[in-house]
């Protein structure tokens, strides 16, 4: 069978593999259109192992958020460089992911990669396909899906080149869109472990307090003075990683804390939860992994 350049388009719109990859496919499966496509997605598996034991710490964070408000996801997905976090091709597949999960919610990475897009193939395939295109390791590591109950309302901020994405559900009478955007962008940059000084752990707040005794343990100062001391450095604690307790990053005079920046805004208002996702945070990066493969490439 003679493969015609009509064939090759079909393929091409079926897997989105390049021309002479399409051609090479077709030839190998005898111009059988369906086994071509299993030819390609077979070489996009290869390709992903192949690429296994890389590091993919770069990439970029997407926000979706459903109308009104009410339902809102946070993903993250994986490369090796910040040129591929920044390829249409890697980012309209990162979109697909974000919107599918909002209209498809699952629980787990796992069942995500089996989940089917919008042409039919499934996650994995498709991520497969995109990394035997793209040359680099490519993941999906990670998402949140929030669901706002009847008095609650979901809002989100991304930044930094969409290194960093921020999603938080507010509670309310009125949610204004401007308070949501400001918090998340506070979150954002102030990086809060927590809601509220009510949501640190006692195993947490006892591990505190013993640095802090440990710190005053040759001060010679007398214990009524010491634990005044280490109550001081829960308080500095408390303002340093809960959210309620910072300082809003937008008050001009420096002293009002985010909750008080809501209650001027509406004494209704309260942050119930939120998502902070930093592009690559916690993965062990390998330096020069890359760069000296590329190098190794060129060389030869």
């Amino acid at each position: 069978m003679s493969i015609t350049p009509e064939l090759i388009k079909e393929l091409r719109e079926k897997t989105n593999a390049g021309i002479l990859d399409c051609r090479k496919a077709l030839q190998e499966s005898g111009g059988d259109l369906e086994k071509a496509v299993l030819y390609l997605r077979a070489k996009g598996l290869k390709a992903s192992d192949a690429k296994a034991s890389r590091v993919a710490a770069d990439g970029l964070v997407v926000v979706r958020i459903a109308p009104e408000g009410k339902q809102g996801v946070l993903v993250e997905l994986n490369s090796e460089t910040d040129f591929v976090a920044r390829n249409d091709e890697f980012r309209s597949f990162a979109g697909a992911i974000a919107d599918l999960l909002l209209a498809r919610p699952v629980s787990t990475v796992d069942e995500l990669k089996i989940s089917r897009l919008a042409k039919g193939e499934t996650v994995i395939e498709a991520l497969n396909l995109l990394v035997s295109r793209i040359g680099e390791k490519l993941g999906i590591r990670r998402f949140v899906i929030e669901n706002a109950q009847a008095n609650e309302k979901i809002g989100s901020y991304v930044h930094l080149g969409d290194k960093i994405g921020v999603m938080v559900r507010m509670a309310g009478g009125k949610i204004p869109d401007e308070a949501l955007k400001d918090i998340a962008m506070h979150i954002a940059a102030a990086h809060p472990r927590y809601v509220s000084s009510r949501d640190v752990t006692p195993d947490i707040l006892e591990r505190e307090r013993i640095l802090y005794r440990e710190q005053q343990k040759d001060s010679g100062k007398p214990p009524q003075i010491v634990e005044k001391i280490i109550e001081g450095k829960v308080a500095k604690f408390f303002a340093e990683v809960c959210l309620n307790e910072q300082v809003f990053i937008k008050d001009p005079t420096g002293k009002q804390t985010v909750a008080q920046v809501l209650k001027a805004v509406d004494p209704s208002l309260r942050v119930v939860s939120f998502h902070r996702y930093q592009v690559g945070e916690g993965i062990e990066k390998v330096a020069g992994d890359f760069a000296a493969e590329v190098s190794k490439m060129v060389s030869s």
